[in-house]
């Protein structure tokens, strides 16, 4: 009885040791591919936890600025800084935005001051400022978001985040021609520098209710769901989201992001075919969340489970993931 030839091709071959394995891995996460958002409170209190993202806290600007110093110190290289502006300092119009003495502009200058090596990225969005907890001013009769009127109020924002230090304005809105505006804005006021890391493809999700609760946007809007459709990408859409991202590209942006992450992989690497800026993800509070709630019920493990997510990530095109596990992941990377 004749047997079949064996196979020539055995891929077998490249996996069948711990050492094999290492050197053929094609992709790999470095403490310098994560982003830390970081979120920064008013007053002298200790950290406070955000209930919906364990591990997640809410800073004051002490220990902010010693939690930068330990990010730097495990080889992660930015933060994205989010505000929990006090609801006193609300109001319809998010004027606080425009006070140069605002928490968000407190924390650049005492993270520069804490841990100068540090890329900081800041967010051009009016949420954590209004009460109506939309990105943007709201049309006379308060139907929708003021296309125009944000952007003026956005150009003036990045102007102010610049003069305070920060490395890279992060206009998260989805307003048309936010871009080109705050360029224009940062290069009349010889800020040339400063860098734009544009929210490209940010989805209408229902991935970021956690986030929501630790800015408090939620809870000064009444409600966890806000519909920020007339601006922000309808999940549907990919094609809409390339011409999105690639507008961005040609009004001067810097870097382009995709939020979020997990749930449009498929976005990131059709992105990546058509740019050559560097691309960075969110990894949104929602997938933190999940994560760690399944987890907690012992239907996953946690770290593996976290590990691959990020992976995904970086094999499907970004440079760069935001995201909540960036500590922990960059001490495990580190070995400690």
């Amino acid at each position: 009885m004749s047997l079949d030839p064996a196979p020539l091709r055995r891929p077998r071959r490249l996996r069948r040791t711990a050492a094999i394995r290492d050197l053929v891995q094609e992709v790999r996460l470095h403490p310098s591919d994560l982003i830390a958002p970081l979120f920064v409170q008013d007053g002298t209190d200790a950290p406070t936890p955000v209930a919906s993202m364990p591990g997640v806290m809410r800073f004051n600007l002490d220990d902010l600025q010693r939690e930068a110093r330990e990010l730097t110190a495990l080889g992660v290289r930015g933060i994205a800084l989010f505000p929990v502006t006090p609801p006193a300092l609300k109001d319809p119009m998010g004027r606080e935005a425009l006070n140069p003495n605002c928490l968000i502009l407190l924390a650049v200058r005492a993270v520069k001051a804490a841990a100068p090596g540090l890329a900081i990225f800041t967010d051009l969005a009016l949420d954590p400022y209004t009460t109506h907890g939309h990105d943007g001013l709201l049309t006379a009769d308060g139907t929708d978001v003021d296309n125009d009127a944000t952007v003026a109020v956005l150009a003036e924002m990045g102007v102010l985040h610049a003069r305070a230090g920060t490395d890279f304005v992060a206009p998260s809105d989805m307003m048309d021609g936010r871009v080109a505006a705050i360029r224009r804005a940062l290069d009349a006021a010889n800020l040339t520098s400063t860098g734009i890391l544009a929210y490209s493809a940010k989805f209408a999700s229902a991935y970021y209710g956690p986030f929501r609760e630790a800015v408090g946007s939620a809870r000064a809007a009444g409600t966890r769901s806000l519909d920020k459709r007339t601006y922000q990408l309808n999940p549907a859409n990919p094609r809409e989201a390339l011409a999105e991202a690639l507008l961005d590209e040609a009004e001067g942006a810097d870097v382009l992001m995709v939020k979020p992450a997990g749930p449009y992989l498929d976005i990131l690497a059709q992105l990546r075919q058509r740019t050559l800026l560097p691309l960075a993800a969110y990894q949104v509070s929602g997938e933190y969340a999940q994560l760690h709630a399944a987890a907690a019920r012992g239907w996953l493990e946690l770290e593996p489970c976290r590990d691959e997510s990020l992976l995904a990530i970086k094999r499907a095109g970004a440079d760069w993931i935001l995201t909540y596990f960036a500590k922990d992941v960059a001490r495990a990377l580190q070995g400690s």
